[in-house]
């Protein structure tokens, strides 16, 4: 099975992504308009300032567009990617798409100057779970999260990774390490072969 991801390109860090997409040998193409979303089976919304994303994102007429994309097609959002997705964010500057049912603080740790790399566990099931080097800047935090919505892994007792059904959401940037586990999870069609391989693979 051939599929196409997009990756949202009206702000932020979008080019790690198409890097670690082609890592993966998966064909990636740029999202700007809502006829780029015809042409893609995935998305993923980048880190960056999720403000001007959310301003963007009106300015390009695409949010009933992506909401509509979203009910039949996976996304990923990382860092401000994830605010986005929220359902809740306590910022009137900031209008997410409902994605995700959670609350979630802007730039709960602080400002840039106090970012951070810390190697943190992640469990994907009862058998498979391992370390990543885990690279925050002004990460958002997840304050409060609904039923249905799988953690994977937290930081200081908030979940930082979360999976509900087809959505993924990360306060932090796997793209910065050159993580792809992530992106082939949600994007790889053979994402169930990675599974039983993937303890092998990344164990610590």
């Amino acid at each position: 099975m051939v599929i196409k991801i997009g990756v949202l390109e009206l702000q932020g860090n979008f080019a790690l992504h198409h890097k670690v997409l082609s890592k993966l040998e998966i064909e990636s193409l740029s999202v700007k308009y809502k006829k780029d979303l015809n042409r893609v089976d995935g998305l993923i919304i980048p880190g960056g300032e999720s403000t001007t994303i959310s301003l963007l994102i009106d300015s390009f007429k695409l949010r009933s567009h992506l909401i509509e994309f979203s009910k039949s097609n996976p996304i990923m959002g990382t860092c401000a990617g994830l605010i986005l997705m929220a359902k809740n964010v306590p910022d009137k500057r900031v209008n997410p798409l409902g994605l995700l049912n959670i609350n979630i603080e802007r730039n709960a740790y602080g400002r840039q100057i106090m970012s951070r790399t810390e190697c943190l566990n992640f469990k994907f099931n009862k058998k498979i779970n391992f370390n990543l080097e885990t690279t925050f800047i002004r990460a958002p935090k997840i304050t409060k999260i609904k039923k249905g919505i799988k953690i994977l892994a937290k930081y200081k007792n908030s979940p930082i990774a979360i999976l509900s059904d087809h959505f993924l959401g990360l306060t932090f940037h796997p793209e910065l390490n050159d993580i792809s586990i992530f992106h082939q999870i949600l994007f790889d069609p053979k994402s169930e072969v990675y599974y039983q391989k993937l303890n092998q693979k990344y164990a610590a």
